[in-house]
């Protein structure tokens, strides 16, 4: 973040959440879902500018994790699964959260989420707690009874182990080797919140990487250090990031050791990933309850075992989140640079070129037949290439300023010169720096700017 005399640092911003989601609504980032019909708790509907920002946070996930290396591969499981994948990943017996209820205002709470009082209505009283299973539950075909019941995925990652021998045998990978997957997953959250954090419908990316078992331990430290930096690297504020290695009360039945990449958010430090050791804890019970042999067969040790598993889970939303929290800035007094002056309550988001929802934005300076002409043939050629916005309307400094709080990295700007010399003029929006280039050359400037 911009720590400059001027611009307040994002961690001292007073009411940061609030501010955030009153711009995320504004500007078309986050909708409340069915909001005409008094919206549905806990869901969020993306706008056109959101659904470019999670796109671009999705994509740059799937380069750094499938694209850029040879040893993972990618798959797009169903949503809907045979309700023994659930038994046998543990889920219809041990994915549930100790609930409690007021006996006061009958609301229900996670245990571990409240105090002594009723968040609702400050009582005292409090039933017994008990099981609940955090599985949406459903039906398949005419007859609903519970022969014909199965579940919504609570997670991506079952999908991804029942076909193992599918990509093993397909793809010819040997280990150690990866299979990714982004989709939706749901879980009936008892107490969802803090906006898109914490909701009952949402996207995972994940990767299981599969290894030698005596190799596991060396993965292990290899991907929680990797996936904490991929956070780095897209501009998250390294203050605001951290590991947390988990306890062994804390630890979920199948995992060795587990390590959180926590963020902090304006309500706290919370998880944005886990990476987790399995160990062979998912193969083995899927062979076991399938009676299908899910062994590799290790052609240099001429061995067969069970392989593994290092899983970094990540959460699309919540990643989507982070990074437009931490990009937010509001200017406090006037900040005055050689090409703009910014002035009080200005709002500009500082997203990583790769996550800005537009890339470049087309401005002819006023609203003329040959700047407007220009211009449009200048947004048709870019457009090609990224996501671009034409903006005609209002003044050159309100549309500059229109840009700036949504992420646009870059303005370029046609003017009367441009229509005499084939120039057009770049604005940068974090330097204010504006250069003059041609327009011949203008893609090429721009790629290298961008950077991605």
């Amino acid at each position: 973040m911009n720590n400059e005399v001027g611009i307040m640092d994002n961690s001292r911003m007073e009411n940061l959440m609030e501010k955030v989601v009153n711009l995320a609504k504004r500007r078309g980032f986050v909708f409340p879902s069915s909001e005409i019909y008094e919206g549905l708790a806990s869901t969020w509907d993306y706008g056109p500018l959101g659904v470019l920002l999670k796109n671009n946070v999705k994509q740059a996930w799937w380069k750094t994790i499938i694209q850029m290396r040879d040893d993972v591969v990618g798959l797009d499981a169903a949503i809907l699964m045979n309700k023994k994948v659930w038994e046998a990943s543990g889920h219809t017996q041990n994915f549930a959260d100790l609930l409690v209820e007021c006996k006061s205002c009958h609301k229900r709470f996670r245990k571990d989420h409240i105090g002594e009082t009723c968040p609702n209505c400050g009582k005292k009283e409090f039933t017994e707690d008990r099981q609940f299973n955090l599985m949406f539950k459903t039906f398949m075909g005419p007859v609903e009874d519970e022969t014909s019941s199965i579940f919504l995925r609570p997670e991506t990652a079952q999908g991804i182990f029942v076909n193992f021998k599918n990509v093993l045998n397909t793809s010819r990978k040997k280990l150690p080797f990866g299979i990714a997957q982004i989709g939706k997953a749901f879980r009936n959250e008892i107490t969802p919140g803090n906006f898109t954090f914490r909701t009952r419908e949402f996207e995972q990316m994940e990767l299981e990487w599969f290894c030698k078992p005596d190799e596991a331990d060396s993965w292990y430290e290899y991907w929680a250090n990797e996936r904490y930096r991929w956070y780095e690297k897209l501009g998250i504020n390294k203050d605001n990031l951290r590991k947390r290695n988990h306890g062994k009360d804390e630890l979920a039945h199948y995992a060795k050791s587990a390590t959180d990449i926590e963020y902090q958010f304006p309500f706290g430090w919370s998880e944005l990933e886990g990476i987790a050791n399995r160990t062979d804890f998912d193969l083995k019970q899927h062979q076991e309850l399938s009676k299908k042999e899910l062994m590799y067969f290790d052609d240099e040790t001429k061995e067969k075992y069970l392989p593994y598993i290092i899983e970094p889970s990540a959460g699309a939303d919540r990643a989507t989140l982070a990074f437009l929290v931490d990009a937010y800035e509001e200017v406090i007094g006037n900040k005055t640079e050689t090409a703009h002056e910014r002035t009080e309550g200005e709002v500009v988001l500082h997203l990583h070129p790769s996550l800005a929802p537009i890339k470049v934005a087309i401005l002819p300076l006023m609203k003329k037949e040959p700047l407007q002409n220009l211009a449009k043939e200048i947004n048709s050629m870019l457009k090609e290439i990224w996501f671009c916005d034409y903006d005609e309307t209002g003044s050159i400094g309100r549309r500059y300023r229109r840009q700036d709080e949504v992420g646009t990295p870059f303005c370029v700007t046609i003017d009367f010169e441009s229509i005499e010399n084939k120039t057009v003029t770049i604005r940068d929006r974090d330097s204010l720096v504006q250069e003059r280039v041609t327009i011949k050359e203008l893609d090429q400037v721009l790629k290298n700017k961008l950077n991605i």
